[in-house]
């Protein structure tokens, strides 16, 4: 049976949220040990389960886990923790590109999804080209069915007007503004601690395959199409 999130879990998370500081922590180090193991636990068994249908990095569930110390030093936000748990999934070696995310928080604003969160410039630069020589591959991509039942529209910042070296009336200038590229959802509390949720979440990962191996193929290739792979 599929590890389930607790109810304890996201009971600890909610009084977080409203004494986000290290005296409650520390007084509640216990409750946080608890959720913690809980979601190393279910972390494990989703790379588990998904290592089924991709090459997942083979990592523990505590590696797979970020950590839930906020890094404060250049934030005007102060307070010291993350009111959630998150961690990704990576796909194993440089040709598999792509990574599936969850976040875990109270109150419907848990959130799982995959993409490619501010892509570095060379690569942004290589998947507008793409776009720009191949649109209706994309475009056949985005509107699958299964991945727009389980996923909806496309998501990701987008600049104003046209990106640099492209026309405002581009014909794909939809997808070229983006840079961000990801799909996203939430699940609220309920769905959360249903036995199910794990499942769930392997049907929304599975749906973002074809995408991942379309973005596999562009990244790892140069504009002639010659792999960058040794």
């Amino acid at each position: 049976m599929a590890v389930a999130i607790k109810k304890e879990t996201l009971s600890f998370l909610k009084d977080l949220s409203k004494n986000n500081s290290k005296p409650w922590f520390a007084e509640n180090k216990s409750r946080y040990t608890l959720a913690h193991e809980n979601m190393i636990a279910f972390a494990e068994d989703l790379k588990n389960e998904m290592s089924k249908y991709d090459d997942i990095v083979d990592q523990t569930g505590k590696k797979i886990l970020f950590r839930i110390y906020r890094d404060i030093r250049f934030s005007k936000d102060k307070t010291p923790y993350k009111n959630g748990f998150s961690g990704q999934l990576r796909r194993e070696t440089a040709k598999l590109r792509g990574g599936y995310y969850f976040f875990i928080q109270p109150n419907g604003q848990t959130f799982i999804g995959g993409g490619f969160w501010k892509p570095e410039s060379k690569d942004l630069t290589r998947i507008r080209h793409e776009i720009a020589h191949d649109t209706d591959a994309f475009r056949s991509i985005f509107a699958d069915k299964n991945l727009q039942s389980r996923f909806g529209e496309l998501q990701g910042e987008q600049v104003k007007t046209a990106p640099k070296g492209y026309k405002k009336d581009d014909p794909a200038i939809d997808l070229l503004r983006f840079k961000s590229y990801y799909f996203g959802k939430n699940y609220t509390d309920a769905e959360v601690l249903q036995e199910s949720f794990l499942d769930s979440i392997i049907t929304d990962y599975r749906s973002l395959r074809p995408w991942f191996n379309l973005m596999s193929d562009v990244l790892t290739t140069d504009t002639n199409g010659v792999s960058l792979i040794d």
